[in-house]
């Protein structure tokens, strides 16, 4: 976990001023969570960066908990939840592992992080644990080309060991589609929808259910 930290840690001010790489594919995405959420849910967000996706479904539930296992990430979130008058949320440190953490919630969120999820299994049954009876864990992953897919894939699959070498980038295990839903599958999740938004994205948006 301190090591994680560390990183995301440092990119934590050039994060929060990148901008989303496909603005479409973010909102369908988006859009397609709201409608799985309603007002009164009690919702948690793993790995929520500095709260971006977090704070623009806010007002459409009760409450959010925003966990990410940097603390810098987490200040400046709550400084974005504080600009924007955000009051239904609460920030937590805390790694995929969610020690501290309290249930159930309605709905859990892991968008761009199993892939970064050193103890994936424990992560999962820590989530399922989490949830309450019915509600659903959405979540969207970078998952492996089943065939050809982007050059930037293989380049990145070359890079990635010298990378993480000198500290410019953090743990990946990068799994196929079929790989990561039977993994929720055993871990007592029924998948309930299942996509690529667009379909060449390298993501895999998933709702799954307990």
């Amino acid at each position: 976990m301190i090591q994680a930290a560390k990183f995301w840690d440092r990119i934590a001010d050039k994060y929060a001023t990148s901008k989303i790489k496909d603005p479409e594919g973010y909102q369908f995405t988006l859009e397609r969570t709201r409608s799985y959420l309603g007002p009164q849910d009690k919702v948690l967000e793993i790995g929520a960066g500095t709260g971006t996706t977090a704070l623009e479904l806010a007002p459409a539930v009760g409450h959010i908990t925003i966990t990410d296992v940097s603390p810098e990430m987490i200040r400046i979130g709550k400084a974005k939840a504080d600009a924007q008058g955000v009051t239904n949320v609460d920030f937590r440190v805390a790694d995929a592992q969610l020690q501290g953490v309290s249930g159930p919630f309605d709905a859990i969120l892991a968008h761009n992080v199993l892939h970064l999820v050193e103890d994936l299994p424990g992560a999962l049954g820590r989530v399922h644990d989490l949830l309450a009876p019915g509600g659903v864990f959405i979540s969207k992953t970078f998952c492996k080309p089943s065939r050809g897919g982007a050059w930037i894939y293989y380049v990145m699959r070359l890079a990635l060991p010298l990378m993480q070498l000198i500290g410019k980038a953090p743990y990946v295990a990068v799994m196929s589609i079929e790989e990561l839903e039977a993994t929720l599958s055993s871990h007592g999740f029924k998948i309930v929808e299942s996509g690529n938004f667009p379909a060449k994205e390298l993501r895999r948006y998933i709702v799954a259910r307990r």
